[in-house]
């Protein structure tokens, strides 16, 4: 379980006796099918097979919120109200309104819903309750957000934020290549997006950052959007204005510290999430205290 790309929501500390209780509220939430007439539907399923819904390895806790929806192409649609109207203009010798044709669309797609193919797919999050952590592997923050309130509806007490360090990482990026030195625990990778106040966008991508260009960016008022960037030599990663973490690499010199001490892929399976988490837990303080840390540290 190697997550690729993090959206980072903060949740208030909480300990152990809390996991029943999530526990219980997620699998009342659970996904179930959708009915003929639902285009969409969620609910929690369990991440692994064991049936739990909250999977917990050394007080970290795995969870996957299932989405289901039923395919309903537009194009199909469109097509088969395209006959229909041409049908009712052979028939009743007049032309269809463009209003007419939106209506033919709407009936179609509910006549059609019962009979569409359902799709299903996952999006997994981990809870750090002791730090305080909700992350979210996904590149989508829309669907992040959508897991986030899902959690908030389904469970009781939780309070769920954006993390808020006291310097933005687009200022915090822009004065690091601006210094050309990278913060503490940190190197610059080859990877650089830059954004002008008119929304010019100048990227490199696997290029050395280290001459004179992205200086005369910066100087010309260009800010720093997005930044390619290793810590402590074990994890790669693409920070953006957002705080999102994405491409994120665990290095081989990370995974191969696990090799051998697993006897069968249960095993192996928590012995990488407990390193993965450990790991990241310790990249996201690191990360805050190069942004100045957070402007309301309650967690």
């Amino acid at each position: 379980m190697w997550f690729k790309n993090l959206q980072l929501f903060r949740l208030p500390a909480f300990d152990d006796s809390a996991l029943e209780t999530i526990e219980t509220a997620l699998a009342r939430a659970a996904l179930h099918p959708c009915a003929p007439s639902d285009l969409r539907r969620l609910g929690w399923v369990p991440p692994l097979a064991d049936g739990t819904f909250v999977h917990a390895v050394n007080r970290q806790w795995l969870i996957a919120l299932g989405i289901e929806e039923k395919l309903l192409p537009t194009t199909v649609i469109r097509q088969m109200a395209n006959e229909r109207a041409q049908a009712i203009e052979a028939t009743e010798g007049r032309r269809v309104s463009r209003k007419e044709l939106r209506d033919l669309r709407e009936s179609l797609s509910i006549e059609l819903l019962p009979r569409a193919f359902a799709c299903r797919h996952t999006i997994f999050a981990w809870i750090d309750p002791l730090h305080g952590w909700l992350v979210v592997d996904t590149g989508s923050q829309p669907k992040a957000e959508e897991l986030a309130e899902c959690l908030l509806k389904t469970a009781e007490g939780f309070s769920i934020a954006l993390p808020a360090p006291v310097r933005t990482p687009t200022s915090a990026m822009t004065a690091w290549m601006a210094a050309s030195e990278a913060p503490a625990d940190f190197t610059i990778d080859q990877d650089i997006e830059l954004r002008s106040p008119e929304n010019a966008l100048v990227r490199y991508t696997r290029h050395s950052l280290e001459g004179k260009e992205i200086g005369h960016h910066i100087a010309e008022g260009k800010i720093v959007t997005r930044l390619g960037m290793t810590w402590n030599d074990r994890i790669s990663f693409i920070l953006d204005e957002k705080l999102r973490i994405k491409r994120l690499s665990f290095l081989d010199i990370l995974k191969e510290e696990n090799d051998g001490l697993a006897d069968n892929e249960a095993e192996r399976f928590d012995l990488d999430f407990t390193l993965m988490t450990g790991e990241l837990a310790r990249l996201f303080d690191d990360l805050l205290a190069a942004l100045g840390g957070e402007a309301d540290a309650k967690h």
